[in-house]
């Protein structure tokens, strides 16, 4: 962003972090589609030449935003846009860092307080998010009742993941399939994305690495849609999900790597996932969209594996076993001669 490009390559070592950090706040706004406004830009520039501090900017924003007489929805996200990304600066220029669920959430609370009435609370509903990537299609995300139990089993994995011995292009490789892990559970109603990111920025900086903000800057589209693609099964379509986006998006991010990074490359041709699904035989059912797929992947292969369903859905082996338990206890499935022999089979089709 020219805006701040003067003092990155002539300010001072201290104005060059503050505008890197204000870069990567405004440019992440664009997972959204949001645009900051120009005063914020005017403020964020104050902030940089050390004439205010960062709980300035807020409270001027709060001002600004306060003193407008006409709330078009426009400008309503325009202040969404501005008043995330000094929320953003804030934490980026923190050298705190917990790592832990509760920490992951308290970002979203920190981003979002006075934007969103449910600013750091996990969801209690389910959800889907058409995707421009996946031709509107929705990647399958956690089950609300299990989001917080989910958040605790991914990072107590990361926890024990041992770093000892591996190389830096396997570690970020493996820190790339984490963050996947944790976005894909979709924790809150809304800014997702946003969190993830920050929370993503401040993890890898705990391993040593220098994050490029340039990256978020200029490609947060990318990084969003990457996981997405991450994220996402259609078998029937041909599609499997890949972290090769995400983790070319890392590489570049941690390394200085100048591979091309294409929106347009990740586009895969997707009718839709929900005619296949919840619009099926199944729509009757009282079930999630994770049951249901389930029950999808079932009828079309009964001798399928809980491994080969995990690559199916798209979700953790521990995740499946939960699905398959609550849909035997649905009555909708049922285990046909034991664990090595057995096949499955599902009574909901004779349930319609």
């Amino acid at each position: 962003m020219s805006d701040f490009d003067k003092y990155i390559k002539q300010g001072e070592p201290g104005q060059a972090e503050k505008a890197r950090i204000w870069q990567t706040a405004i440019g992440l706004q664009d997972v959204d589609g949001l645009k900051t406004s120009e005063y914020l830009k005017e403020t964020a520039q104050r902030h940089i030449e050390g004439d205010i501090s960062i709980e300035d900017v807020r409270d001027l924003l709060d001002s600004y935003y306060e003193s407008k007489t006409k709330r078009e929805q426009v400008e309503e996200r325009t202040e969404e846009a501005d008043k995330v990304s000094a929320a953003i600066t804030s934490i980026l220029s923190e050298n705190a860092f917990t790592f832990s669920p509760d920490y992951f959430i308290s970002i979203h609370r920190r981003l979002f307080t006075g934007i969103y009435p449910f600013a750091g609370q996990v969801r209690d509903y389910n959800i889907s998010k058409k995707e421009w990537v996946l031709d509107g299609a929705s990647v399958l995300y956690s089950d609300s009742y299990m989001i917080r139990q989910t958040l605790e089993y991914d990072f107590a994995q990361e926890r024990a993941f041992s770093y000892a011995g591996i190389s830096p292009a396997d570690a970020v490789k493996h820190i790339a399939g984490f963050i996947s892990g944790i976005w894909q559970i979709h924790a809150f109603g809304e800014g997702n994305t946003r969190t993830t990111a920050v929370f993503a920025i401040k993890y890898l900086r705990s391993f040593g690495f220098d994050i490029d903000n340039d990256l978020f800057e200029k490609h947060s589209w990318y990084f969003r849609n990457a996981l997405v693609r991450a994220n996402y099964h259609n078998l029937s379509k041909g599609i499997t999900a890949t972290d090769q986006y995400l983790v070319r998006f890392f590489r570049n991010l941690i390394f200085g790597e100048e591979s091309t990074l294409s929106n347009r490359e990740m586009h895969v041709s997707v009718q839709s996932i929900t005619p296949d699904v919840s619009k099926s035989q199944f729509d009757t059912l009282n079930c999630s969209l994770e049951e249901l797929a389930v029950l999808k992947a079932v009828g079309e292969n009964p001798h399928i594996t809980q491994e080969a369903l995990k690559t199916t859905i798209g979700k953790s082996l521990s995740t499946v076993k939960r699905l398959t338990i609550n849909l035997q206890k649905k009555g909708l499935l049922v285990r046909k001669n034991g664990k090595r022999d057995g096949y499955w089979v599902c009574t909901a089709r004779e349930m319609n």
